[in-house]
């Protein structure tokens, strides 16, 4: 008998609840990996400038103060996409540090052309599955504000196991949240927005800022994604929980 065998012989099966969890957050995947051709600059910025901007994933806790320099508040983009917004609000808040998760190797190039046109000091790259680093290298309450802008919809029935907001997804986001820190989505699929919506409202310890949807954070800026929805005639819905 192999050895993954004999263990799988030996181990305690979970209770249901469990292997729910297990599941939904470490072997559904909530993105996939689209092929998409890097540009030449996307291309050079990545090789020049991820060694030094770009923080590999690893099982252990990160110390933001070794790698921002202060105790200044931080806050994690989840799906940047090609961090256009991602690049203005680190520039206009230098007093706040970020840290940008993605999978998508052109949307990290660009950005990191972006770190370096604006010479940002306070903006990071995780270049990893967002749950994975949540788990592994995020402490609990260590996190001011999560911003998830325009993810994937997942819009068949078939596919929802995949979104994001969900739980018990979404009470991982609400355990590494610090007391009062934020969650804000965004997104211009409305059925998904009310699907988040009430998995928020039955996150422990989340709080919705607003009663139901959000207004509009002006202080976000455009995103790509968004423009592209509302050339398509689609609203955009906006939600805000803190943490109790």
């Amino acid at each position: 008998m192999s050895e993954e065998n004999l263990t799988a012989k030996n181990e305690e099966p979970l209770p249901e609840g469990l292997q729910r969890e297990n599941i939904i957050r470490r072997e559904v995947k909530t993105y996939v990996l689209r092929i998409g051709r890097m540009t030449d600059a996307q291309e050079r910025s990545y090789n020049e400038l991820s060694p030094v901007w770009c923080i590999p994933f690893e099982n252990k806790k990160l110390n933001f103060v070794d790698i921002f320099g202060n105790t200044n508040p931080i806050i994690i983009e989840i799906g940047f996409g090609m961090g256009d917004v991602t690049a203005k609000l680190a520039q206009e808040n230098p007093n706040i540090n970020y840290i940008g998760i993605e999978v998508h190797k052109p949307g990290v190039g660009k950005l990191l052309s972006e770190i370096k046109k604006r010479d940002l000091k306070n903006l990071y790259i995780i270049e990893h599955d967002a749950l994975e680093v949540l788990e592994q290298m995020i402490g609990d309450n260590s996190v001011n504000g999560f911003h998830i802008f325009f993810p994937d919809p997942w819009p068949k029935k078939r596919h929802h196991k995949r979104r994001l907001l969900q739980r018990p997804r979404t009470n991982l986001l609400a355990q590494k949240l610090a007391p009062e820190g934020y969650l804000y989505f965004v997104t211009d699929w409305f059925e998904y927005a009310e699907f988040a919506l009430e998995e928020l409202n039955q996150t422990e310890n989340l709080e919705n800022k607003y009663d139901g949807f959000a207004e509009p954070q002006e202080w976000r800026g455009q995103t790509k994604f968004e423009r592209k929805g509302l050339n398509a005639d689609r609203s955009i819905t906006e939600i805000f929980f803190v943490k109790k």
